[in-house]
């Protein structure tokens, strides 16, 4: 049976291989052994019950509590042209009994059903009638309370399932501890011999974490990286949500807003125009993303910090599901925990203990100096092998940056220590800086000797070193008030026996993390786009569904013109090439001859390089392209280059004295005409050469990226 497996894989879903324990799940499903899976997100789970279903003479009875889930997935296989719907309550009373009458056909290989409709007994009655070969648990960690989304529904699963004893039971989930893993086992009366624990580790991600200092700002400049590329906000509450779609609408993204407080038709519509690509980005409470299978999220932002780090694992598993690279960016304030910490404690005390160590190890993960694989990972049990995953922002980073802050560190814990230990880290460095605030000078602390001693650097440089402070354990920070407590190591610094290291950073941006080469033509993928939406648009389907973008990528890598060279294409099979193959390699032979490209009809190897429409990459490149006409975002959209990277190929342009028209560089600029006029008389007083004294002159309140921005506007006129 199992080569019957491989070729529904190949031919169905189009895929060449199994990934890791695929094949073993699947033929311990076959062979009618019950079993709990723990896999990933992207790490194909679905295809271990969808694969066994179309080999099973009877049903497969999916149990989920994501509705939207059941339908993107049910459209999925429907496209494939399996036989597959759902039960739910968001049926129509016509829809819901035509459903009924198929499954009473039993021409239906896959049902995909909530909790609450399959513990109907008109529904239980119509599964008796029919036979279930197989019965799937998704979401199995629901069924734990030690898990972070128990449902008590799912305890009564296990009725279900003694009501059917000869259809084997496989529970599924993406995130579950020890502790929750022992749970599903005893519930669901699972042998734990038969427990596939994949590896947890997504490796396309990009983790990145860093100090919250302007939300707003740094998630903007964020975004600049990534135009036009489909990506999810979550944010703690409503309120926020709202706040942050309005300041991303007006500054001219494409962005909806999601969460429990708008209607479901707006909700609805919201998750439908993100889906299919209609729009960019979702801003959302953490409810949204649970049932949608959308494989192109290329970035999700925790705006605020999550409740836990199985939250957070899930979320930042909503990117990246197609196999690429995908960027999980996280800002991380203390006043976020102070929050936390308050719902934490309206809880019951054994509730309360549950989420405290649950945000205890968040904070681990947070705070941590190391590889952030390692502490995430261990956390589900898991031990990761390499120190150095070169897929964060901890192992990016070069010990070249680091320098001597001994004196910084110094002045930080001696204001906590004269302050009395009972304030948190804003308030500190705005001693430190010397703020006329009321409440300093009402507590007497512009009196302090270390009161404006810190003038040296920004708040948010200073910001940047607490946090470092506290990954050093040279400080504490309080659970109950969020304020900062000297450890035994400060009182050695303080001392002068101990001496910090750490890092200064001229302005906190989201870092630059190492690209792999993209050996693929971005002007073919982005018409082979273009011609996905056309088609998807047409069906009324969600883009992805046509064609994942890895399909696409590989298209645009490997320019395949024949039908051998295509169905050896990522997710391309021979249902999906009798239905948009030809279209796809007509686009691709078009594009070649109108950019001489021969193909050579043979698939080239991945390291292969290839010849690309994108030749030169130079800041000549980008120069030329500015002085024909073109604004930055236009030469973003065109070569793919970060902002920050076009920036710097036009500093270097002027340097050459090759850069024309600089009154162009201006309609980039989001500043007024006369914030403009203040940032240049600034340049001319105190000069361009470093930014960071100018951006103190303004009082810190135009972020860098304009400061670059106006620093190549002002040169190019001064040459």
């Amino acid at each position: 049976m199992i080569n019957k497996a491989n070729s529904i894989l190949n031919k169905i879903f189009g895929y060449k291989s199994f990934r890791p324990l695929q094949e073993e799940i699947i033929k311990c499903t076959l062979d009618k052994k019950d079993a709990l899976v723990i896999m990933p997100t992207g790490g194909g789970k679905s295809l271990c019950y969808q694969i066994p279903a179309l080999i099973f003479e009877g049903l497969t009875v999916v149990i989920s509590p994501l509705i939207s889930l059941m339908k993107d997935q049910v459209e999925q296989l429907q496209e494939l042209g399996v036989s597959a719907l759902y039960l739910n309550s968001s049926l129509s009373k016509d829809q819901y009994l035509e459903n009924i009458n198929l499954l009473s056909e039993g021409s239906v290989k896959l049902l995909y059903v909530a909790p609450e409709t399959l513990f109907q007994e008109r529904t239980i009655n119509l599964l008796l009638s029919l036979k279930v070969d197989c019965i799937t648990v998704d979401e199995a960690h629901c069924i734990s309370e030690w898990g972070h989304d128990f449902r008590p529904e799912y305890r009564k699963i296990i009725e279900i399932r003694n009501r059917f004893p000869k259809a084997v039971c496989v529970a599924y989930t993406a995130t579950a501890t020890p502790r929750v893993q022992k749970d599903i086992n005893e519930t669901l009366k699972l042998s734990s011999r038969n427990n596939f624990i994949a590896s947890f580790n997504r490796d396309n991600l990009y983790l990145e974490i860093i100090p919250k200092t302007n939300g707003v700002e740094q998630t903007m400049k964020f975004l600049r990286r990534y135009p036009n590329q489909s990506g999810i906000i979550y944010c703690f509450s409503r309120k926020q949500v709202d706040s942050l779609s309005l300041d991303l609408q007006e500054a001219g993204y494409s962005v909806r807003p999601y969460h429990a407080g708008l209607s479901d038709k707006e909700r609805q519509k919201n998750q439908e125009l993100f889906i299919k690509d209609d729009v960019q980005i979702i801003v959302a409470t953490i409810a949204f993303g649970m049932g949608i299978n959308k494989s192109n999220v290329r970035f999700v932002i925790h705006f605020d910090l999550p409740k836990n780090i199985e939250s957070y694992y899930q979320e930042i598993g909503r990117s990246g599901r197609d196999g690429l690279r995908a960027h999980c960016l996280l800002l991380f304030s203390y006043g976020d925990i102070q929050k936390l910490r308050y719902f934490i404690d309206q809880k019951e005390p054994k509730e309360r203990q549950i989420a405290e160590r649950h945000l205890n190890s968040l904070l681990d993960f947070a705070e941590t100096g190391i590889c952030r694989r390692i502490p995430l990972l261990s956390y589900f049990g898991e031990k990761h092998q390499i120190k150095k995953c070169g897929m964060c922002d901890n192992c990016n980073s070069s010990d070249k940056d680091l320098v001597d802050v001994t004196i910084p560190a110094q002045k930080f814990f001696s204001c906590i220590k004269r302050t009395n230990e009972i304030f948190g880290a804003s308030y500190i460095i705005d001693v430190l800086r010397g703020s006329e605030s009321i409440k300093i000078t009402s507590n007497g602390h512009d009196k302090l000797s270390t009161y404006s001693i810190g003038r040296e650097y920004t708040k948010k440089q200073w910001l940047f070193l607490a946090h470092q402070f506290i990954q050093q354990h040279l400080i504490n920070t309080d659970n109950d008030f969020g304020s900062l407590k000297l450890t035994e190591k400060a009182i050695d610094v303080l001392k002068g026996n101990l001496s910090v290291t750490g890092k200064i950073k001229e302005d906190f941006e989201v870092q630059e993390e190492k690209q792999a080469s993209e050996n693929y033509d971005h002007l073919l993928f982005a018409t082979l786009r273009i011609k996905r939406k056309e088609i998807a648009d047409k069906l009324k389907l969600p883009p992805y569904v046509i064609f994942s973008d890895k399909s696409l990528t590989e298209m645009a890598t490997y320019f395949p013109v024949t039908k051998k060279e295509m169905i050896r294409i990522h997710g391309l099979g021979e249902i999906k090439f009798e239905k948009y193959g030809n279209i796809f390699m007509n686009e691709i032979i078009d594009y070649c001859e109108k950019n001489n490209i021969k193909p050579n009809g043979n698939i080239i190897k991945p390291n292969s390089k290839i010849i690309t429409s994108d030749k030169k990459k130079s800041h000549n490149s980008t120069g030329e392209k500015f002085n024909s006409g073109m604004s930055i975002m236009d030469i973003i959209q065109e070569t793919k280059f970060k902002r920050s990277t076009i920036l710097k190929h036009l500093l270097d342009f002027v340097e050459e004295n090759k850069l024309q028209n600089p009154d162009l560089l201006l309609e980039d600029s989001r500043l007024s005409e006369k914030e403009i006029e203040k940032v240049i008389g600034i340049f001319n007083k105190i000069g361009s050469e470093r930014l960071t004294p100018v951006y103190e002159a303004l009082k810190e309140k135009i972020d860098y990226d304009e400061l670059h921005l106006l620093r190549i506007y002002y040169l190019a006129k001064n040459k």
